[in-house]
């Protein structure tokens, strides 16, 4: 049962990462692809539709997290104190910009929401490829659980550890270059004319980054942790991981080259899942790796809720994966196909 729940726990994090990733591409891209104001305004129109309800995944995620991890949300919060609270306000400079950045025809008005939209997006990728790192290196875990980070130390990945070091940065860095392939993915899907064609440039520029950075990074996790592909090579769902991500590297390629949009997306997608569940199957069923000393890490059993927590669990939240699904398939339906963008009296739409 407590595999079951990391796992459910684990595909809503990776399902809200794949729908908002794109986002946070577009976004950190949103000054490259477009450069007049009816070129942005048709990147915003591409996010616009959806953006919330991606964030949906997120706050499922954490509710669901504390529902069956209860222990686990306690350290982690305490701990993740500050970097929570810099993600907070990326989502929330992203939200506002992107729902009152065309109510007003001014070029300034537009133009500083523009630069606070590009700016949140990028602040936004490089904290969730931190802390990526981060779930991957560990943390200072004392043997009673608690934890307290700084923003670094002495940026080695032992013993009393920061947010950034070597490695944490070097997640970052290869966070923000595959979730800006991803969104140069999406709007090749999503947009038209100079928008669409530079976004295709982009996306083949960004995935030839992308492909040398993976390597590194999948070399420097086998130092920082030296027991993750002994876990993983044990881990049926690592090995299944590995197809999807091979299959979704041929997919994205050949999409890319005969210029089929929905067919490179698709890879894009399926690339992100396969790198994400086959990190998380290697973790575990460690949740939190301790620094300081590995006996300290909290494991997914050590944290489990209760048995009656898990039979409420089991009963809503089945009921809420059927409305997201609907929803999901709705909205999806509603919003298909490229964007066009037209003026009214309140700006760009």
């Amino acid at each position: 049962m407590i595999a079951i729940w990391y796992g459910i726990v684990s595909f809503m994090l990776i399902t809200y990462v794949a729908l908002d990733g794109r986002n946070f591409g577009a976004g950190m891209l949103h000054w490259f692809v477009a450069k007049t104001p009816e070129e942005r305004r048709q990147v915003i129109a591409a996010i616009g539709p959806l953006w919330s309800w991606h964030e949906v995944w997120l706050v499922g995620f954490g509710g669901t997290l504390v529902a069956v991890f209860p222990r686990l949300m306690a350290s982690a919060f305490a701990g993740y104190y500050l970097a929570l609270f810099l993600i907070l306000w990326g989502l929330i400079l992203r939200g506002i910009a992107l729902e009152v950045g065309g109510h007003i025809n001014d070029p300034l008005w537009q133009g500083f929401w523009d630069f606070v939209f590009v700016c949140a997006n990028v602040l936004l990728a490089i904290l969730f490829g931190a802390a990526a790192g981060n779930l991957v290196r560990g943390v200072p875990l004392d043997a009673h659980g608690h934890f307290s980070m700084a923003f670094f130390t002495d940026f080695r990945v032992r013993g009393n550890v920061g947010l950034l070091d070597w490695y944490t940065v070097s997640t970052a860095i290869f966070a923000a270059a595959i979730l800006a392939a991803h969104g140069a993915t999406y709007l090749m899907l999503k947009t038209e004319g100079p928008v669409h064609d530079r976004s295709a440039t982009w996306a083949t520029s960004l995935w030839a980054v992308v492909a040398p950075l993976f390597l590194a990074i999948t070399v420097a996790s086998g130092v920082v942790r030296p027991d993750l592909p002994e876990h993983a090579i044990d881990n049926p769902f690592c090995w299944l991981g590995l197809f999807v991500v091979i299959v979704a590297i041929i997919t994205l390629i050949s999409g890319l080259s005969a210029r089929r949009e929905r067919r490179a997306f698709v890879g894009s997608n399926l690339l992100l899942v396969g790198l994400l569940t086959t990190g998380g199957a290697a973790m575990f069923p460690v949740m939190l790796y301790s620094t300081l000393a590995p006996e300290h890490s909290l494991t997914a059993y050590a944290v489990a809720s209760s048995s009656y927590a898990f039979l409420l669990a089991s009963m809503w939240w089945p009921v809420g994966f059927v409305l997201a699904t609907a929803y999901f398939v709705f909205i999806s339906r509603r919003y298909a196909g490229k964007v066009s963008v037209q003026r009214d009296n309140q700006g760009f739409y």
